[in-house]
């Protein structure tokens, strides 16, 4: 049985299937690459929707220390989560650079 994990096109009998993925697209690299590019935008729009929700509990804590806890938490998860994602963000450009990779992940 073959293994058709990565591949960008598939032959049954007289039909052939294309895969999503652009000819320039050959590797695992690659491929990560390319989610990385729908990735980090996403992250960013679900930081917003954090820090939103963190906000709106934070004004409708009404002077509960326990809610207004809960929201300052929210917010730094939220801020620290970021954090994170532009550090391994940038140590994922260095480790290219150094290892001559391309230019980096864009």
């Amino acid at each position: 049985m073959k293994h058709f994990y990565l591949a960008q096109s598939l032959n049954f009998g007289n039909q052939t299937i294309q895969g999503p993925l652009d000819q320039s697209v050959d590797s695992l690299g690659k491929i990560i690459t390319k989610t990385l590019g729908f990735i980090m935008p996403m992250a960013g729009i679900v930081l917003l929707f954090v820090l939103i929700s963190g906000g709106y509990d934070y004004m409708m804590s009404q002077g509960n220390a326990d809610k207004i806890k809960s929201a300052q938490a929210k917010i730094t998860s939220g801020i620290i989560g970021f954090i994170l994602l532009i550090v391994s963000f940038l140590i994922t450009r260095l480790i290219a650079v150094i290892f001559g990779l391309g230019g980096g992940i864009f």
